[in-house]
């Protein structure tokens, strides 16, 4: 288990409570609440986007809230995607790679591999902007999961689409975890998402986690 320990957060009348909280080392963990319970604020805590300093969260033997948000090693996928769309669904997970100092054998073959795997050659050279949402979706999971992160962390990634690219979204998201043999931690209110993917799931309501 990754457990995260002291998540004490205030902002206004807003505070978020959590003395102790267990999210799996393998398989996916479910955030689930209703809108405006404090969900994207803990990701947002966990990645290292805002401040907490009593937070402790340990991984592996390592207190991942010590460290700085590129040494965590965190796969993110923002509900918005944040994709370049400029830049090309190839040159998009190129930046990553670059970024997180992927080799570039390294990269070429992961790429390679998943781009076959998840359907993903027709539109690689294609500027992101030109992408649908199920394709967009591919990319930015893919982009996440080329510096083999510790742990994947997704944000209502799922929300913007339709039922049918949500479903293969679920799929690409399985497959890719399974080769990858990292654990995730998706923040979602959809009853299907957890039914299709959740192997432990917790709520969030009034700032705590009532209930897994």
């Amino acid at each position: 288990m990754s457990l995260v320990e002291n998540l004490v957060y205030e902002y206004e009348s807003f505070k978020l409570e959590i003395p102790i909280w267990k999210i799996l080392d393998q398989g996916i963990t479910v955030l689930s609440g209703d809108s405006g319970v404090g969900k994207t604020t803990i990701f947002r805590i966990l990645i290292g986007l805002e401040k907490c300093s009593r937070l402790k969260w340990t991984f592996d033997g390592i207190d991942l809230a010590k460290l700085s948000v590129p040494e965590k090693k965190l796969g993110v996928v923002f509900q918005s995607l944040e994709l370049f769309p400029h830049m090309t669904a190839r040159q998009n997970i190129l930046f990553a790679a670059e970024a997180r100092k992927v080799s570039e054998e390294r990269y070429e073959k992961k790429l390679k591999h998943w781009s076959e795997t998840l359907q993903m050659k027709k539109f690689l050279d294609q500027k992101a902007g030109t992408l649908s949402g199920g394709e967009k979706q591919r990319v930015a999971l893919v982009r996440a999961m080329i510096s083999e992160p510790r742990m994947l962390l997704l944000d209502e990634a799922f929300s913007s689409l339709d039922e049918k690219l949500r479903q293969e979204s679920r799929e690409a998201l399985k497959v890719l975890l399974k080769e990858e043999k990292i654990p995730a931690l998706l923040i979602t209110h959809d009853r299907q998402d957890i039914e299709a993917l959740a192997d432990k799931v917790s709520v969030l309501k009034e700032g705590r986690i009532v209930e897994e």
